[in-house]
């Protein structure tokens, strides 16, 4: 069969072309399944960094994710320690706008957002149940006794050890210090940390026992 021929296959410049022409093309097709595997495999932002965005530019958006990752978490909190359903709702609901305006204080170096938020939560509880529950004044009750006093060496022991275990606490792995800090300072059970954090039980036992090894060994002298 007779076949035209154009000679483009002994061009040296259509070659160079056709090369160009070739690697655009196996770019432009290697971007797109990169940008499609991407899509697929974005990392969406940690709740430190939705509450950072909310204290640094008041980011509504941010602010609703962290509404819908921890208000559930909260009212169900209020409910397990003995709030009613209505006044969970309000103290969840308080707690969201004292987030909102007090957003700008939170460090990460510090707390979690997890441990921040719940915070404020307990606080807030806590505050409930002082102004529904105002004991009669009793000038004898021995809350009102002032305690023996101690001697400046003491209080600078005392003092000494404080920041020995907040040292300590500070330098565990984030995971560890966060079970810590609601278990010791805000005094939740296991199963409420749980809860609060969306891990199993034993997860969160587990994360205990470890901090526990670490600052067993951080703070060996003291003991």
């Amino acid at each position: 069969m007779y076949r035209h021929n154009l000679g483009f296959e002994h061009n040296p410049l259509f070659a160079k072309f056709a090369a160009v022409i070739l690697t655009i093309a196996v770019q432009n097709e290697v971007m797109k399944r990169l940008i499609s595997i991407g899509e697929k495999y974005i990392v969406p932002p940690s709740e430190n960094d939705l509450l950072k965005r909310v204290g640094l530019t008041q980011d509504r958006d941010a602010f609703a994710s962290l509404f819908a990752i921890f208000a559930p978490r909260v009212k169900a909190y209020m409910m397990k320690v003995g709030s009613d359903p209505a006044s969970s709702e309000e103290i969840t609901q308080e707690t969201f706008i004292r987030v909102w305006r007090k957003a700008g204080q939170f460090d990460p170096k510090k707390a979690s957002a997890v441990t921040w938020i719940f915070t404020i939560a307990r606080n807030l509880r806590i505050d409930r149940l002082r102004k529904e529950n105002r004991p009669t004044f009793d000038p004898d009750d021995p809350i009102f006794i002032p305690e023996t006093s101690q001697t400046p060496l003491e209080n600078m022991e005392q003092s000494t050890i404080v920041e020995r275990v907040k040292l300590s606490i500070s330098g565990l792995p984030e995971d560890q210090r966060e079970v810590v800090q609601l278990s010791f300072i805000e005094g939740l059970s296991h199963q409420e940390i749980a809860d609060a954090i969306g891990l199993p039980l034993g997860t969160v036992k587990s994360r205990l026992r470890l901090s526990f090894v670490k600052l067993r060994h951080a703070l060996g002298d003291l003991q």
